[in-house]
């Protein structure tokens, strides 16, 4: 039986499958990828690819509920939610067929003899992997800026999200971008394992777990293709004793509880000043506490179900185990009593080195509270997790907040504001995170050539 379906997680029924591509059609949907890359994209002008892009964007803009609607029925995010995800893939589009000029200029070299020149030139097919828990934007920071580059994209999107999939396909055919461009997959592991390795595919980017990211890479690896890993992430949320709870509290809740907690960019640890943590700890449990519940595409909805029920029962077996390991659970953390895939959000404090949750990504609505004595204390726990993705500082003294943030190691830090994404900032991390950037310049660069030609 196919994997990829709508199972919609606020009824816990499915409402379509769809089938899996034979090997041959995969094989058959690559070669034409790889024939219409070397033989005609890659030779289209940059202003070209623009204005096809900036079609794209414009068609997902006018359709924007449309598109969001799929979102919330097939993972379960609320719509208002859905649609700032949709306008923020709209506009990673279009930043990117605006900006590749500027990327992609040829560089002239400083050098002690003769004339340098870099160009920045295709590789040809890029493979990715993408997940569920952002349908659209994870699809448009791949594609924007590697069709914007001349490469051709293929994607193996996560299986609970097969319309999401199959209308950002259409989206790019709507525009008017030629068949091989862009497409869609429904494919297995093994399936996949299979596509890297064929000489068509020069790179491959993922965004999942450690486990995908493991196996993925190491395929890459095996078969010498360049490959970026977005992975998961234990983000701190450092809160010092000049900090206004007033503001901070409302942001702590937006920073670990959107989009029911499964983010990879979340701040899923809580470091707060002690002289600040038990107040800090009360004020965002009555912020939780004023959270609705209900169908996503309802008006009044804060938070819809989980993505999955095996994601919501991982999530509460999680908590159940830091308390039994001596944790303290001050609400929530079960699932509620109704259809679907609803779970209570969660906080715990008092979570030891000893306990087994100390180290491990809680990929759901649970916010993890710890006391320090003072910055040193801040900075070592922040740094103490395999993870290294992003992480917040939040302080009335900004420069005091910069000076922190040069010494957490991670790949991305904000001062004052939760862990974000714009198209014009550069997004990955590093450890067990991952490598490679996306989005922003950085993330038009990964997979070029970047030619030299030197003449004396």
């Amino acid at each position: 039986m196919s994997p990829y379906r709508t199972l919609n997680p606020t009824t816990g029924k499915t409402e379509k499958v769809f089938d899996l591509h034979a090997t041959a059609d995969m094989i058959k949907k690559l070669e034409r990828a790889h024939d219409f890359w070397q033989n005609d994209w890659r030779n289209h002008s940059i202003a070209e690819r623009s204005a096809l892009l900036n079609k794209a964007a414009d068609i997902l803009r006018a359709n924007k509920e449309q598109h969001a609607r799929l979102i919330s029925i097939e993972m379960g995010k609320v719509l208002a939610e859905a649609i700032w995800e949709i306008e923020l893939s709209a506009d990673i589009l279009s930043y990117y067929a605006n900006m590749a000029e500027t990327f992609l200029k040829p560089r002239d070299l400083p050098i002690a003899q003769g004339k340098a020149r870099v160009l920045s030139e295709p590789l040809g097919v890029i493979y990715c992997v993408e997940p569920w828990n952002f349908p659209y934007y994870q699809l448009a920071r791949v594609a924007a800026p590697n069709l914007m580059a001349g490469n051709v994209v293929m994607v193996k999107h996560a299986p609970g999200v097969p319309q999401c999939a199959l209308a950002f396909e259409a989206l790019f055919q709507n525009a008017g971008l030629p068949e091989g461009a862009y497409t869609n997959l429904f494919i297995t592991n093994d399936q996949s394992e299979l596509l890297i390795g064929r000489p068509e595919v020069r790179g491959v980017a993922l965004t999942g777990s450690e486990r995908a990211g493991s196996a993925v890479a190491a395929q890459a690896g095996h078969h010498l293709k360049k490959s970026t890993m977005e992975l998961g992430g234990s983000d701190a949320f450092i809160v010092l004793d000049d900090a206004d709870l007033d503001v901070v509290v409302l942001r702590a809740a937006a920073a670990r509880m959107g989009n029911n907690g499964q983010v990879c960019t979340e701040a899923k640890r809580m470091i707060v000043h002690h002289s600040l943590a038990e107040e800090f700890v009360s004020r965002l449990k009555a912020a939780t506490d004023t959270f609705q519940y209900g169908d996503p595409l309802e008006q009044g909805v804060t938070h819809g179900p989980m993505s999955s029920e095996v994601a919501m029962k991982h999530t509460v077996a999680q908590v159940e185990k830091a308390v039994a390991n001596g944790a303290k659970l001050v609400c929530g953390g079960k699932q509620i009593d109704r259809e679907g895939f609803f779970m209570q959000a969660a906080i715990l404090t008092d979570i030891k080195k000893d306990n087994p949750i100390y180290y491990e990504e809680i990929f759901g609505p649970v916010a993890a509270v710890y006391s320090v004595q003072n910055d040193d204390e801040a900075i070592a726990l922040a740094n103490d997790s395999p993870y290294g993705l992003g992480g917040s500082i939040h302080t009335n003294d900004e420069q005091r907040g910069y000076q922190l943030a040069l010494k957490i190691d991670s790949g991305m830090v904000f001062i004052n504001d939760i862990t974000g994404t714009a198209p014009d900032l550069p997004f990955g991390g590093i450890k067990n995170s991952g490598f490679g950037r996306e989005l922003s310049e950085f993330g038009i660069e990964e997979f070029l050539n970047r030619k030299l030609i030197h003449m004396p």
